[in-house]
């Protein structure tokens, strides 16, 4: 079940019509457990910084964080899957904040398969709510058979994944890929716990990495493997991850 709520109040038909009507906008998605959540401030800056960009004006922290809680204490829960959605319709003083409340998810930890695609995200950068063609793609590797698709340019540059981040091992660092891609929070809080670096990647390039993990606000899981290229299931790389992930503070909302 979901609960909904806009602009701190419960939503109704009425306040609904915006966000099905409107597919301008942005929204940043997190995990809450106790109440906590991982890297509350690379959010808050993440919708600050698209609100900014897509609509020239400012987003309070400080309301952001009540609607959340507010929402959180009127679906009467302290874990969920949580999402905040910004709009600002034309004339508006102020952004119109969408919070969804969902029961809390976690990344399956068994090894993934990825196929590769031939598509890559207008304004990567933004957590935006244009996602046809990634979900598109999505939708056609779990048909094939895949867990997840791997968004590459047309010159085969790798990018990210449809709903993940990607990196890779070659046995002594972790290298993210150096594209215009979106910089998701659980890999911002890694790189800097991680021996990493970013490099370009192409598909040409699969084959000379030992091993690979996917990242989300779910968690992580290890990649088996991408289109024919295999890789080893490293234990010690994602106890490594797991360490560094486990050692980010929870953040109070």
């Amino acid at each position: 079940m979901t609960y909904i709520e806009i602009n701190g109040s419960p939503a109704t038909a009425d306040t609904l019509r915006l966000p099905a009507l409107t597919s301008y906008g942005h929204f940043t998605a997190m995990q809450i457990r106790d109440a906590r959540v991982h890297g509350l401030d690379l959010h808050l800056e993440r919708l600050r910084s698209a609100t900014q960009e897509l609509f020239d004006g400012d987003l309070d922290a400080g309301r952001v964080r009540a609607d959340i809680r507010q929402a959180l204490e009127a679906a009467d829960v302290r874990d969920a899957s949580l999402r905040v959605y910004v709009y600002w319709p034309e004339g508006d003083e102020r952004a119109t904040l969408m919070v969804t409340v969902r029961p809390p998810q976690t990344m399956p930890t068994g090894p993934k398969s990825v196929m590769s695609v031939p598509y890559v995200r207008e304004l990567p950068h933004i957590k935006h709510l244009g996602g046809f063609g990634q979900n598109h793609y999505l939708t056609a590797a779990l048909r094939a058979g895949h867990d997840e698709a791997l968004l590459t340019d047309p010159r085969g540059v790798v990018a990210e994944g449809a709903i993940t981040n990607i990196a890779f091992w070659d046995g002594e660092s972790v290298i993210w890929p150096d594209a215009p891609s979106l910089l998701g929070i659980t890999m911002a809080l890694l790189e800097p716990r991680l021996p990493s670096t970013r490099r370009r990647i192409t598909l040409a390039d699969l084959s000379s990495y030992r091993s690979a993990f996917l990242t989300n606000s779910q968690g992580f899981a290890p990649v088996r493997r991408i289109d024919e290229v295999e890789y080893t299931v490293d234990a010690g790389l994602m106890r490594q991850v797991s360490e560094a992930y486990d050692a980010v503070a929870w953040d109070a909302i």
